[in-house]
């Protein structure tokens, strides 16, 4: 099969290596999309992501259809299609013709969305979904969103107005960001502009110059310092992104906040295969009855050393206009 490889110097390149066959509990699937996310470049680029790396073909997202089935598997039948959130739990990564995940991962694609869609949901979705649901919100609390346009914050906006709730402001950082805000059906006045308005004074003007309840992160660095400000004490502060800072650290711990580090790898860690087959299920049936839409997505090429690397620029740069970055492989 055709895969793009990376190399030792850290470059992409595009190969022709032996397709993965599945063992009992598995299922081959060849991929039709394969999601892009931040986390592929930060693992050519940060020590600490790099160890997550447990093949040289990167990709952590798909959509295909089945092509062969382990003998343990019933579930699933050759030309099922599916979509997942292989993580590192994959034969290799999904900047590939095939790849080969174990069935309790996987679950079939919702029929009213594309494959390219459906390979843009797994990792944001998942992401997303567990926020949403860690925080454990009611209607009446007030939420502080930070960086809602990209791909977590696109699929959290859709969970958050699809469930009922209308108590929050939301952050983006351009004209094309906050267009896709209120696209998903986000107030004007919801909004904050942090190029024109400085978060802190703007937020706390919009929630009647109070503290919030939640402040959902994620963006981190120097905005995760001014979430936590904005926190009310014993609030709950749900860090999607793991770059909070000392400051943030020591300003939660002052207001005795509750955090929630999200994460979707402990969970493929611990082989704990039911929080995606759950996740994932639950996200399909939201779609198929349109309580949720699909996220808006970018095709930016099929399989080949260019794509990825212009994909990974995009999103290193963070230029994706709060579309998902999808690659098209069959």
């Amino acid at each position: 099969m055709k895969a793009i490889v990376l190399q030792e110097n850290r470059e992409f390149k595009l190969e022709t290596v032996a397709i993965p066959q599945p063992e009992s509990h598995q299922i081959q699937v060849k991929i039709m999309a394969s999601g892009f996310n931040p986390i592929d470049y930060q693992m050519t680029e940060n020590s600490s992501e790099r160890k997550l790396i447990h093949s040289p073909i990167l990709g952590r997202e798909f959509s295909g259809i089945i092509t062969a089935i382990g003998d343990e598997v019933t579930e699933f039948k050759i030309g099922d299609a599916v979509f997942c959130g292989s993580g590192s739990m994959g034969s290799n990564g999904t900047y590939a013709e095939y790849i080969c995940v174990p069935a309790g991962i996987a679950v079939k694609k919702p029929q009213n969305i594309s494959f390219e869609e459906a390979a843009g949901i797994p990792s944001a979705g998942l992401t997303a979904l567990q926020s949403f649901k860690r925080m454990n919100a009611s209607l009446t609390d007030s939420i502080l969103i930070t960086g809602g346009a990209g791909g977590v914050g696109n699929v959290f906006m859709k969970l958050l107005i699809g469930k009922g709730f209308s108590n929050f402001v939301v952050t983006a950082g351009n004209e094309e960001s906050i267009a896709s805000l209120i696209n998903l059906g986000v107030k004007p006045e919801q909004i904050i502009n942090y190029k024109k308005e400085e978060i802190y004074e703007a937020a706390l003007s919009l929630n009647g110059n109070q503290k919030f309840d939640i402040a959902v992160d994620l963006v981190g660095n120097h905005v995760a310092e001014i979430a936590a400000k904005l926190l009310k004490i014993n609030g709950r502060y749900i860090d999607v992104t793991n770059f909070s800072t000392p400051e943030s650290r020591g300003i939660l711990f002052s207001r005795g906040a509750t955090i929630h580090n999200i994460s979707n790898y402990a969970y493929g860690v611990e082989k704990q295969y039911d929080y995606y087959k759950n996740g994932l299920t639950e996200l399909s049936d939201l779609l198929e009855n349109e309580i949720i839409t699909p996220p808006n997505i970018n095709v930016i090429g099929g399989l080949s050393q260019e794509t990825v690397d212009k994909a990974l620029t995009i999103l290193r740069e963070n230029k994706t206009s709060g579309r998902k970055l999808i690659m098209q492989i069959n």
